[in-house]
């Protein structure tokens, strides 16, 4: 089966062909150019090339990262849109989550959620009771599992720390889980294998008008890495027929700097998230916490390598770019965390790491996470300009594809029943399909037997890129594999393999997922700064030596690499000073 995975759906998604790239982009016209990154952006991307579309994308940054990269990490329909009466929401919410289990098996992973409910609170059992029935009854009882009701006395065998005081019992419903920012990368990297041209570190920084007004072209300024070959173009102007704008909490900014008279679509707000090592805050289950007065939900979610805490609510007047975790944050969270797990004691020196993001609400009068509705706006805009804002990670891919339909309207006839059709709900990635994922983990000990790799490694491998594994396994320099001893330290052999697995990793991230700086890396490629308590910084001359390698580094480049990793984790963890702490000193 292994010579059946040839490289007919290898991806060219790598930082090597960037260059190339952008040298094409200012060569022709395109149908449709995706300004933004994001997981909208690269939805509307796939949607676009899947009709037959030519696609160009552009992001200022690296891909994801925005909100893309910050939020929850969930899938899910949304227990408290029943509340707002939004059955429509959930029940479209929910049916995507169906279709993201079969599309991105080695991304979206089913969780149980447990949801205590204590003496006093807003909603009793037996409302909640009726909220489950028609939660499982909107998901057309496909979901991965039934919801179940559970006495106060099970509900504390499911989770030892809770708080048992004034507990009258839970509600365990599924949802699910997933890795954001490799959610937008494999999305991309599918856009890509349709012909979407999409490149990372390009800024639109202004609009070419016709005589009628319409944007007809984009400006651009290439503001990437120093490219050694020198066939990159710094500025340049990308020509198109349509303009989508899916730059989420940044939407009022660009527009404003476009247009004149633009009123300001957003409410922003910023939510914060805290990790936690697994085995200091020990949930085999994720827990639904509710806060302020019930108004808003925080969530603890186990994860692969970590539990996430979160999230916050505040308005966000300022530039997305700024947004991090602040003292009062991380308070905030703290207290909730610990109104729930008294027996924990977590404090601030638990916490691994933070990560801040601001989403793009929709300004629609509300003024709380409770009445705020998720539900996206398309706004077409006469210049020739469509706006999307607003709206569900989970629910990207429809409400890429009401994009794109809203942009075909300005499109001829002939064009929009040409483009009538797309092709979205196949498998992101032809190598990590439900099938070859279960093929992967039947020949997992084959592998580690070959590669001399723990099979425990192996399956992590396979948790994260399915078949594609076996690439990664094979990236590898066979000089590095070396022989597994069955004498060696236990503590060694985690450190060699944890070692190996971030390098083939890195690699991975270079050749196929456009991956330009050390930073990127450590902040969205690869869980390193998230989940490890030392940041994954041990490793940092060691993978400033291998990008370096990889994409033709002189010494002062690999320098200037690591400081903004060191950076990075100075600037996220700032607030860590304000209890008497060191972001991090490596």
């Amino acid at each position: 089966m292994i010579s059946m995975m040839g490289s007919a759906h290898d991806a060219s998604f790598s930082a090597h062909e960037r260059a190339q790239a952008l040298t094409r982009l200012p060569e022709r016209e395109f149908d449709l150019i995706v300004i933004g990154g994001g997981i909208t952006g690269a939805g509307v991307a796939r949607d676009a090339a899947s009709r037959g579309m030519s696609v160009a994308l552009i992001e200022a940054q690296d891909f994801a990262q925005g909100t893309s990269s910050r939020s929850s990490k969930l899938i899910h329909g949304g227990l408290r849109y029943l509340e707002n009466l939004e059955f429509h929401l959930v029940f479209e919410s929910l049916a995507e989550r169906r279709l993201l289990f079969e599309i991105a098996p080695h991304l979206v992973h089913p969780l149980r959620f447990v949801l205590p409910l204590y003496e006093g609170g807003r909603v009793g059992m037996f409302k909640m009771g009726m909220g489950m029935w028609l939660y499982d009854a909107l998901s057309l009882f496909e979901a991965p599992e039934m919801h179940e009701r559970l006495s106060a006395a099970k509900t504390i065998g499911r989770l030892p720390l809770l708080r048992e005081q004034g507990l009258m019992g839970s509600y365990v419903y599924s949802d699910a889980y997933m890795d954001d920012d490799r959610l937008v990368l494999e999305t991309l990297r599918a856009a890509s294998r349709l012909g979407a041209l999409c490149v990372s570190f390009c800024a639109a920084t202004g609009a070419e008008l016709d005589g009628a007004g319409r944007v007809r072209a984009v400006r651009c300024s290439n503001r990437g890495p120093a490219d050694a070959s020198g066939r990159a173009p710094r500025d340049f102007v990308v020509r198109a027929r349509h303009v989508v704008s899916t730059v989420g909490p940044w939407t009022d900014i660009l527009a404003d700097g476009w247009f004149t008279g633009w009123r300001r679509l957003l409410r922003p707000s910023k939510g914060i998230h805290l990790t936690f090592e697994r085995k200091r805050l020990q949930l085999n289950q994720a827990v639904v916490m509710t806060a302020d007065a019930e108004k808003r939900l925080v969530f603890g979610i186990p994860r692969h390598e970590m539990i996430v805490v979160g999230t916050t609510d505040t308005d966000y007047p300022g530039d997305p770019a700024d947004v991090t975790a602040t003292p009062d944050d991380v308070r905030y969270l703290l207290d909730v965390a610990g109104q729930y797990f008294p027996g924990a004691k977590l404090t601030a020196g638990d916490v691994v790491s933070s990560y801040a993001g601001v989403r793009p609400l929709v300004e629609d009068g509300a003024r709380s996470e409770g009445k705020t509705s998720r539900e996206h706006v398309i706004l077409e805009d006469p210049r020739n300009v469509t706006f999307v804002a607003g709206g569900k990670y989970t629910t990207y891919r429809r409400m890429a594809e009401d994009a794109v339909r809203s942009a075909l309207k300005s499109f001829p006839v002939e064009d929009r029943i040409r483009f009538l059709r797309s092709d979205t709900q196949v498998p992101l990635n032809p190598k990590a399909t439900t099938s070859l994922m279960e093929q992967a983990d039947r020949e997992a000990g084959l592998w580690s037997k070959e590669f001399a790799l723990g099979r425990g490694s192996v399956e992590w491998l396979i948790g994260r890129h399915g078949y594609e594994a076996l690439d990664l396994l094979r990236s590898e320099p066979s000089s590095e594999r070396g022989t597994r001893d069955p004498h060696e330290d236990g503590a060694r052999r985690a450190a060699r393999e944890r070692w190996r697995l971030t390098a083939m990793e890195a690699r991975h991230a270079i050749r196929t997922a456009m991956c330009l700086r050390l930073v990127d890396f450590y902040a969205r490629r690869s869980p390193l700064f998230l989940a490890d308590r030392d940041h994954g910084l041990p490793f940092l001359q060691a993978l400033g030596a291998l990008f370096a390698d990889e994409l033709g580094w002189g010494d002062a480049r690999r320098r200037e690499e690591e400081d903004a990793v060191r950076r990075l984790v100075r600037h996220e963890l700032a607030w860590k000073s304000a209890f008497g702490m060191a972001p991090g000193q490596y």
